[in-house]
This record gives C-alpha cells, sequence and structure tokens, in this order.
C-alpha cells in the first residue's frame, strides 16, 4: 500500500485550519509542506510562522519540502517547527553530505530532492545516508503541473540503486500525482505520493486520498 502526503501549497489559506483538520481525519500518512524562496524556484510560497500553525493543529508528521537555496542555513528553525523530514534539494547544496548530516544531528530524517533534469547518479555517494529521495515528476514552483513521463524511468533507477547499495531510503514522488499517473508510480516502487491539486481540488478529499492509499 502507497503511502500519501497532501501538498497544503494546494490548500484553500482562508481556511488552512479546517484543511489541516481534513488531513487530520484522513487516511494522509504525512502533510507536505512546500516553502519557496522566489529565487531556487519562481515562486514564493510561506514560511517558517506559517509552518509552526500548522504544526500546532496537525496530528500528522510533516514533510518539510525547501525549494530554497542554501537550505542549511534554516536546519534549527525546520527543527523548531516540528518536522519529521527536511527535505532539500542536490541542486541547492553545495556541500550535501554535510547538509544531510546536519539535519541528522537536529534529529529530523533527512530527505534529498533531485529536479526533473537531475540523473539519479547524483545520489550515489550520499544514497546510503539518507532517508528519503524525493523525485520531481514537474519542474518546482507551481502547484496543478502535468506529470512528466521520464520520471517513470528515474523511479526505476532509483529503486535498483537502493537495492543495490542496501540503503533503507523511500522512494517520494511528487508532481501531477492522480489516480493514473498514481498507479503507474506505485507499480513501479514509489512508496510515498505527494497530491496537492488532485487531493484539494476533489469533491471529497478524504476519499481521494484513500484512493490513493489503495493504489
Amino acid at each position: 500500500m502507497v503511502k500519501v502526503a497532501p501538498s497544503v501549497l494546494s490548500a484553500d489559506f482562508g481556511k488552512l485550519n479546517q484543511d489541516i483538520q481534513m488531513l487530520n481525519s484522513s487516511e494522509a500518512d504525512y502533510i507536505h509542506l512546500d516553502v519557496m524562496d522566489g529565487v531556487f524556484v519562481p515562486n514564493i510560497s510561506f514560511g517558517f510562522p506559517v509552518i509552526k500553525s500548522i504544526a500546532k493543529v496537525a496530528q500528522k508528521p510533516l514533510d518539510v519540502h525547501l525549494m530554497i537555496v542554501d537550505p542549511q542555513r534554516y536546519v534549527s528553525q525546520v527543527r523548531d517547527c516540528g518536522a519529521e523530514i527536511m527535505n532539500v534539494h542536490v541542486e541547492a547544496c553545495t556541500h550535501l553530505h554535510r547538509v544531510v548530516q546536519q539535519i541528522k544531528s537536529a534529529g529530523m530524517k533527512a530527505a534529498v530532492t533531485l529536479n526533473p533534469a537531475t540523473p539519479v547518479i547524483m545520489l550515489e555517494d550520499i544514497i546510503n545516508d539518507i532517508d528519503m529521495v524525493l523525485l520531481m515528476s514537474v519542474n518546482p514552483g507551481f502547484g496543478g503541473q502535468s506529470f512528466i513521463p521520464g520520471t517513470i524511468k528515474k523511479l526505476k533507477q532509483t529503486r535498483s540503486l537502493i537495492e543495490q547499495s542496501g540503503s533503507n531510503a523511500v522512494i517520494e514522488i511528487d508532481g501531477g500525482v492522480n489516480m493514473k499517473t498514481g498507479a503507474e508510480l506505485a507499480a513501479n516502487g514509489a512508496d510515498i505520493l505527494v497530491a496537492g491539486s488532485f487531493v484539494f481540488s476533489s469533491k471529497n478529499p478524504e476519499a481521494t486520498i484513500a484512493e490513493l492509499r489503495r493504489l
């Protein structure tokens, strides 16, 4: 059974408390939080005050995905927000191994994200040090984009790397997830599906989350 991490980026921020309560009562496994700085990606989302507000209400583990430059500057802030997972982009970290160790030393699980054009080989020397690989299946920065088909190939490559290395890392996919793409991802080794607009634009988000988990 695949796990589901609804992305709050697609929630209604005018009724954010209500949406988080909905996720609490749903079968969601994580709450995915996309932090964007307008530099690493061409958009700005929200920062630590919003994450802290969500953490006060959330009953699911927080998966904080930093789409920002120099994410190592904010390890302590992410920890203090109550995050279980801190997710950084390989493209944003000059000294990736050091950042991963900082995250783990802070008591969080360390996840590393690859953009669509970044090859899986970039993970080879870090795969045994991390808890999660996040493969972006859209170009980061905006919700509601279409799934990039080449992600399936990268997913297979990542699964092969994990098995060959003996890593315990799980694989998360973010972008363009719906029932069709989600089924293909689950069949090819994805452990966690991030779903934003597909969940929050649904007439029954809780039912949609439950359906995704059963793929």
